[in-house]
């Protein structure tokens, strides 16, 4: 089967070339029985990527199941994916096979995952590892052969390293990684997806689609859309529903469009240039916040070092990752609460060699992005899509700015 049939399947719209290496990647892997992980922003389309690697997988026939993670209470979690015998709890009234016992077999997709508790994520990790679990209230060891194919919104290195996900499960669970692209890269894609969606719509209401003048056509490319396809198909649904004229002008959709979105924030406070692009300037800014903040943290320390202020009054030190969680639009629920408890514990060690701070002033644009893409690739081992991926830019961001800022 090739790409055209697959989308026409799945009734996947585009040919962004990142979104066509996503499906590729896919249909490569499913012959496989390694671990997968889609991540990618909120309302993307991740949820296509583990039923194309089912359906063509020796496992497509037996039983595909889907666990939103994110929407089971945590004190339920566990029996939700591992069952439980009668008793176990209040309200055990019988004993239930969980979904890793009902999709023995097939293939079990985890959406949110990182949303899964600790504890649970222990009990992921040896099924991931053996094949086993127990159920809840019971001291039997089961065995389970299943297909795990995750998915997260969030960057798990940074909930590794604030402690809100476990290592170990995420080296296991990142055997293969999947990234889907948010809607803003994929420019071509949005006047295709619209014309789709406001066929859809007409067909349903029973009326003639809407139509873009090419003002309007430019208004659609242009935004972000950081609810990406989701909030393209809301705003095609109610252009539709509430619009009796059926030629839609840049006037009209406006009113359809928010108007705080990222191309309108204002950069006096960070120094960007309005020539700066979307994604990349909302990049930019997320980077300069996460800098500004580290020069904070790092004049705290050497303080703190240097016994010029005591240990006692020194606050939790957020680290980088919580800034990211705690940034507009980063799509991570995050309470003040859940960023103390998940403060690091700083070791004497850690703190001895924290240079004093230089007093040049504060870094060039060129010079924090460079760095930040530099040591992305470090960390990834010069992946330079699991950097950019890491980042959140695209691909293509990331082999031009090493070309530019000579990085190869």
């Amino acid at each position: 089967m090739d790409l055209r049939q697959i989308k026409d399947k799945y009734q996947i719209i585009g040919n962004d070339p990142g979104l066509n290496r996503a499906i590729e990647a896919a249909v490569n892997v499913a012959s496989t029985d390694l671990s997968v992980i889609v991540t990618g922003e909120s309302g993307v389309g991740k949820e296509y990527i583990p039923r194309i690697i089912h359906d063509h997988s020796p496992r497509k026939h037996k039983r595909y199941i889907a666990v939103n993670c994110g929407a089971i209470p945590e004190g339920t979690i566990d029996s939700e994916l591992f069952g439980h015998e009668k008793g176990a709890f209040t309200g055990a009234v019988d004993s239930r096979k969980g979904y890793f016992e009902e999709a023995d077999g097939g293939t079990i997709f985890l959406d949110e995952v990182a949303e899964l508790p600790i504890g649970t994520q222990v009990r992921l990790l040896r099924v991931l590892q053996n094949g086993e679990f127990i159920r809840v209230g019971s001291s039997k060891v089961q065995k389970t052969d299943v297909r795990v194919i995750a998915a997260t919104n969030i960057h798990l290195e940074r909930a590794v390293a604030t402690g809100k996900f476990r290592r170990d499960l995420y080296y296991r669970l990142n055997t293969v990684p999947i990234v889907m692209p948010p809607l803003r890269e994929r420019k071509e894609d949005i006047r295709m997806l619209f014309r789709k969606f406001a066929s859809d719509f007409a067909d349903k209401y029973t009326m003639q689609p809407v139509r873009l003048n090419d003002e309007a056509l430019k208004l659609l490319e242009n935004y972000p859309w950081p609810g990406n396809i989701r909030q393209l198909k809301s705003v095609a649904e109610r252009i539709s529903t509430m619009e009796t004229e059926r030629l839609i002008t840049a006037e009209i959709l406006s009113d359809y469009i928010p108007k705080d979105h990222s191309s309108q924030m204002p950069v006096q406070s960070t120094g960007f240039s309005d020539n700066c692009s979307d994604p990349y300037r909302e990049f930019l800014i997320q980077l300069y916040a996460q800098y500004q903040q580290l020069r904070i943290e790092v004049d705290e320390l050497t303080r703190i070092v240097k016994g010029n202020a005591p240990a006692a009054q020194m606050s939790p030190v957020p680290t980088i990752g919580h800034t990211h969680m705690l940034t507009e639009g980063s799509g991570v629920r995050s309470t003040d609460s859940e960023v103390q408890e998940a403060g690091p514990v700083i070791e004497v060690e850690e703190v001895e060699n924290v240079a004093e701070p230089e007093e040049e002033g504060p870094l060039t644009l060129d010079q924090i992005t460079c760095k930040a893409i530099a040591e992305a690739l470090q960390r990834n081992g010069n992946n330079r899509e699991k950097a950019a991926a890491e980042l959140g830019i695209s691909a293509r961001t990331i082999y031009r700015k090493i070309k530019e800022f000579n990085l190869e």
